[in-house]
């Protein structure tokens, strides 16, 4: 997924963002003017980090949802960055939790150890879970470094291999969450909480989709539409549309349903989160929301989240 141009986009978009924060922090939120124009920067290289990888999406993935969302954060960052010169100052608590996010998840990408011991992590978990179910097959080297791969031979539909990225991991859904948790300004007890809620129901929900997709694919559980799908996507082999429709569709759905969901769960310990959900209505619909009075909770003294 990453190359040099898309490796380099995202540590200067997070570079900026993070040059922000610290700016922001080090003028405690007084006279922002300089960490503003840097968070919009940041803003915009972000917006074309998403563009740059919206053909690995559409094409190479076949991915409508990853591939639109991708294509759509260009203008959502420029706009983002807009908002936040024309003086939309929540919009700094976002900043700052995208800053954490990169500091998360990009060292995953580059440290061999920490991304080999995590996809190996998830892949002898998702072998415990289907052995446990019955299910008869090998677990092999994905490369030289890595055993995470299953390997099913079938007697209807022959062998499939099945690869565990890191991608597979969850890593993106707790990034996010770390990053939001680590941006707001509130007591670490209540931070601690809050990971607890988030950081285990997103690992064990991962568990069930790398099982899922394994399961659907090997076993060819979701052979409908066959034609259709192949035509639309661009398939020639004919058992990947249950891959397609058990990753790319279901999954992939119910994955964006399941965050909202753990969105709403961490709300609850550190409800100044809510702003950012505001923030996130407001751009995508231009419309003011009080997120705060629909769950019924007080809302933060300063306006980025600062206050408790």
């Amino acid at each position: 997924m990453t190359s040099p141009l898309t490796d380099g986009l995202a540590w200067l978009a997070i570079g900026l963002f993070a040059a922000a924060t610290a700016l922001d922090w080090y003028d405690d939120g007084h006279g922002r003017g300089r960490a503003r124009y840097l968070a919009a920067g940041a803003w915009g290289v972000f917006g074309v980090f998403w563009l740059a990888l919206f053909p690995h999406f559409a094409f190479e993935q076949r991915s409508f949802i990853e591939g639109a969302l991708s294509f759509v954060a260009l203008p959502a960052c420029l706009y983002v960055g807009y908002l936040l010169l024309q003086g939309r100052e929540t919009l700094f608590l976002l900043s700052r939790a995208v800053a954490f996010m990169g500091l998360i998840y990009m060292p995953f990408t580059m440290i061999s150890p920490a991304n080999e011991w995590l996809i190996e992590t998830v892949a002898w978990q998702g072998e415990f879970v289907m052995r446990s179910l019955g299910y008869e097959f090998e677990v092999i080297q994905r490369d030289e470094t890595i055993r995470g791969a299953y390997f099913f031979a079938t007697e209807n539909h022959g062998e499939f291999t099945i690869n565990v990225l890191l991608a597979c991991t969850g890593l993106g859904s707790m990034a996010i969450f770390g990053g939001l948790i680590a941006a707001v300004r509130t007591p670490v007890r209540r931070k601690l909480r809050a990971l607890a809620v988030a950081i285990p129901v997103i690992w064990a929900l991962n568990l069930a989709r790398v099982v899922f997709i394994t399961l659907a694919f090997s076993q060819q559980w979701l052979q409908v539409f066959v034609e259709p799908t192949m035509s639309l996507v661009g398939y020639e082999n004919p058992y990947m549309v249950s891959y397609f429709i058990s990753d790319r569709v279901i999954a992939q759905s119910l994955s964006v349903v399941a965050l909202v969901g753990i969105a709403w769960a961490v709300a609850r310990e550190v409800p100044e989160l809510l702003t950012v959900g505001e923030d996130i209505l407001y751009v995508v619909t231009g419309d003011e929301y009080d997120l705060h009075a629909a769950v019924g909770t007080d809302r933060p003294v300063a306006a980025d989240g600062n206050g408790e």
